[in-house]
């Protein structure tokens, strides 16, 4: 079963004016994602509040969950042993796992969401969260870290991170690589660099042997991982570097995700230096970005598909994402509000729920708040990126970004 021409990538319609923006097809062997796409990131294997089945309801084409998570609960052995992550879930479409690397740096230094991602003055090779003890150590080999849970001190290699994703099973996993930080020095995102490059030669490696031995279970596609934060040259080189790496049976890297540190005002650029140097027939992932101005930088600028927690992290403290922008439903203007959330969604919650009740459910504290409120999220975002694909291939992406913006900003009223 553990065949590589099970995952494949085409495309099918491209932006003009010299820009990398286009639609295509991924296969995998669960199942096709036609890109540009959103995938909802399930991080312990669900996406918090929402059932999976209710995630493909909702029009999601694929879901991402954290190996770093799974590995310390329940285990990548028991995932494997209950068939992969899909099975073990309850998902029957592709899935994507992550390295782990971005936990086990970001919570190792004591930030619990994101690391520090503005750049500033100051440039520290020691990034460490205010008031936090540091949890994880970087050496060439690999990470040696405490876990968040408990304690209890674990390490990661290439080789182990590699071992654990194939355990999990999912249709795309990522390099093991080394995140850095906006505050990190020119010299030090230089020398990670180099580390990062040295570890994605061991990953390929290990991947090729797993898959040689893993025959009973179907092929995964493995995405390397280009930091290089702010720096042109480093994005170009770590793509250079990455695209000519090759296993020992002659395997390279089937898609690429483009991650690290970026400034927002960057995201463009940096997603278009990479997009230049990469292979066009091998798919691109964004790491990290869910905002709708965000997600139409990434996408004309190359990116095929990309994940992140923010539509179902926010929704659970009540904010609401509507063409009009954000608003939070827990506030007092609410309380009496019959309507819908959004009375052009075609989400379970808009048909069903009124944002007066909503409110009423934050303020009783009840469970059932985040659910209602993580579907319309989802669905907002999902639904987004489908209209941004078929714009593409009708040939108006332009004009559909220009109005979308256009409201999402204030600029013109809703239509």
């Amino acid at each position: 079963m553990s065949d590589p021409e099970s995952f494949s990538f085409t495309v099918d319609n491209r932006l003009d004016s010299g820009r990398h923006g286009r639609s295509g097809v991924i296969n995998t062997p669960h199942g096709s994602i036609a890109t540009p796409a959103f995938i909802p990131v399930g991080t312990k294997a669900t996406v918090k509040a929402v059932l999976p089945e209710t995630m493909k309801e909702l029009g999601a084409q694929a879901l991402l969950a954290n190996a770093y998570h799974l590995y310390l609960q329940p285990g990548s052995d028991i995932v494997d042993e209950a068939g992969g992550l899909s099975t073990f879930m309850n998902w029957p479409g592709p899935t994507f796992t992550d390295s782990g690397g971005f936990q086990v740096m970001s919570l190792g230094v004591g930030f619990k969401k994101v690391l520090a991602m503005e750049a500033v003055d100051v440039r520290s090779d020691d990034v460490i969260a205010k008031g936090k003890e540091r949890l994880a150590t970087v050496d060439d080999d690999g990470v040696t870290f405490r876990s968040h849970l408990d304690g209890s001190k674990h390490r990661f290699t290439p080789e182990v991170s590699m071992g654990i994703q194939h355990q999990l099973g999912a249709d795309i996993m990522f390099a093991f690589d080394e995140l850095t930080t906006l505050l990190n020095t020119r010299g030090y995102q230089e020398k990670s660099l180099q580390r990062t490059h040295e570890w994605a030669q061991r990953c390929i490696d290990e991947h090729e042997r797993l898959t040689a031995a893993r025959t009973h279970r179907p092929y995964q596609a493995l995405f390397a991982v280009i930091q290089g934060a702010q720096y042109e040259d480093l994005r170009r080189k770590a793509c250079r570097e990455l695209e000519s790496i090759r296993g020992s049976a002659g395997t390279g890297f089937d898609g690429y995700g483009i991650g690290g540190a970026l400034e927002k005002h960057n995201l463009g650029a940096i997603v278009g230096w990479c997009c230049d140097e990469l292979p066009e027939d091998k798919p691109r992932h964004m790491l990290g970005i869910s905002e709708p101005e965000d997600i139409f930088t990434a996408v004309e600028n190359g990116a095929d598909t990309f994940d992140c927690v923010n539509p179902s992290r926010v929704a659970r403290n009540a904010a609401i994402y509507v063409a009009e922008g954000r608003f939070n439903i827990n506030t007092a203007r609410f309380r009496r509000d019959f309507t819908p959330i959004d009375d052009t969604c075609d989400c379970y919650t808009c048909a069903h729920y009124t944002r007066a009740y909503i409110h009423h459910l934050f303020k009783a504290k009840e469970m059932l708040a985040s659910t209602l409120c993580t579907i319309h999220n989802e669905r907002y975002t999902i639904r987004l990126v489908d209209r941004i694909r078929e714009s593409i291939e009708g040939g108006y992406f332009d004009d559909y970004k220009a109005e979308t913006l256009g409201i999402w900003k204030g600029r013109i009223a809703t239509p």
